[in-house]
């Protein structure tokens, strides 16, 4: 399975997917990206991607403007959140926009397989 991590920061992205593989995941393919554009070029350009794990605040192109412009062009491709806030109205906010979730950091494995478990059934 195919998944993209877009998080601004490096340190983040490099936990982010430690943590997917501590949760189990260790069998997915994950690519990275450095904010939304490029999120969307991956997006854009990637046709086997499955799923795509996004913080919410990043320079050029917010998490929350990728999952806009991702649903604006059609795609209805899984999208969850795992950043640092996690206030009831950015969830509110994610919800509205089509993301599947919003995990809060601080995280752990056991809250990744909790959070995305029922979205892979």
């Amino acid at each position: 399975m195919k998944v993209l991590v877009a998080d601004d920061s490096r340190v983040m992205r490099q936990i982010v997917v430690r943590t997917l593989r501590q949760a189990g995941y260790d069998w997915w393919e994950i690519t990275e990206a450095t904010d939304g554009a490029e999120a969307l070029e991956v997006v854009n350009s990637d046709p086997e991607l499955a799923l795509v794990l996004s913080d919410w605040n990043m320079p050029n192109m917010t998490g929350i403007q990728l999952l806009h412009a991702m649903r604006q062009q059609g795609s209805d491709l899984p999208f969850g959140f795992v950043t640092s806030e996690g206030s009831t109205e950015m969830r509110e906010q994610a919800e509205a926009a089509g993301a599947l979730f919003l995990i809060a950091k601080p995280f752990s494995a056991e809250v990744f397989r909790d959070t995305i478990d029922p979205f892979l059934a």
